[in-house]
């Protein structure tokens, strides 16, 4: 059985001037438009695809990758608006419909809007929803600390940034913790600072403990490495410049280039650090 609205791997079962058919389960054939199908490809043969249903209503195949799935938030910008809803650049032959039932505020032709695309109950046709506090903190936060999730910036606050974790809750990225601005609809990795006792969400951008100094202060020697064993910067450098060459906050990179002090690793000079030449100048 397919998966509407998600990638599907199908077997060829047919291949005609207009495209090949895909064996969708049920004696369900799916078509494969000829533009989309991949070079030298035959019946028999395994493609990966995204399942949708074309402006007819039928169900297709295409190669093409949307912006979203059924499943997951996006940033998208609405292209047209008529009497069904808002139809939305979704990276497909196809706009994506936001009936106006799931439309928070009446939609604009040009403007971009945090959306969730889902399989409609009554229709079984993908839209999307701009309603996305109904499709978040649904289940319990099971994380663990330090754990790694995926984030999508959602929006700017006056602490920081609303994203959103693993498509399934609300967490904050704080002002003072981040050194470069985000932008709405990034994607990027992220790490559980803490799950509170009101179920709000902290995370930060980079590894937490010990663990993320042992990653940063790999990543220190690796640049020193690369820069002859030596590097113009220290303890007292901006935090701007600190960031931008490490990923990292100012405290983080003093706490790692503390650790590689310790471990006889490099010497921490006026004008910079230094690589202090070993038979292993490794964290571990």
């Amino acid at each position: 059985m397919v998966e509407i609205g998600k990638y599907n791997t199908l077997k060829i079962v047919k291949d005609l001037d207009f495209g090949v058919y895909l064996d969708g389960g049920d004696d369900l054939e799916i078509l494969l438009p000829a533009r989309y199908v991949p070079r030298n490809v035959k019946p028999g043969d395994e493609v990966e695809v995204f399942i949708y249903h074309d402006n007819e209503g039928r169900i297709i195949a295409t190669t093409a990758k949307p912006l979203a799935i059924v499943g997951e938030f996006q940033w998208m910008e609405c292209k047209s608006v008529n009497d069904m809803g808002a139809f939305l650049e979704w990276g497909l032959m196809k706009d994506l419909l936001v009936p106006f039932r799931e439309q928070k505020m009446p939609m604009r032709e040009g403007k971009w809007y945090l959306v969730y695309v889902h399989l409609d109950h009554v229709t079984k046709r993908i839209v999307a929803s701009a309603r996305v506090d109904k499709f978040l903190d649904n289940v319990p936060p099971v994380y663990e600390f330090n754990q790694e999730v995926d984030l999508l910036v959602a929006d700017e606050t006056e602490i920081g940034y609303k994203v959103i974790i693993n498509n399934l809750h609300w967490g904050l990225v704080y002002h003072n913790e981040i050194y470069r601005r985000l932008e709405r609809g990034e994607h990027l990795k992220g790490y559980i600072k803490e799950v509170r006792e009101d179920e709000k969400i902290d995370v930060s951008l980079t590894r937490l403990g010990y663990e993320k100094v042992e990653g940063i202060a790999g990543i220190i020697l690796d640049a020193l490495k690369v820069q002859n064993g030596f590097l113009p910067v220290h303890d007292k450098s901006p935090a701007e410049e600190i960031y931008s060459l490490f990923g990292c906050s100012k405290k983080s990179f003093k706490q790692a280039i503390g650790a590689l002090y310790k471990k006889k690793l490099i010497s921490i000079e006026p004008a910079g650090i230094r690589l202090i030449e070993t038979e292993d100048t490794s964290t571990k």
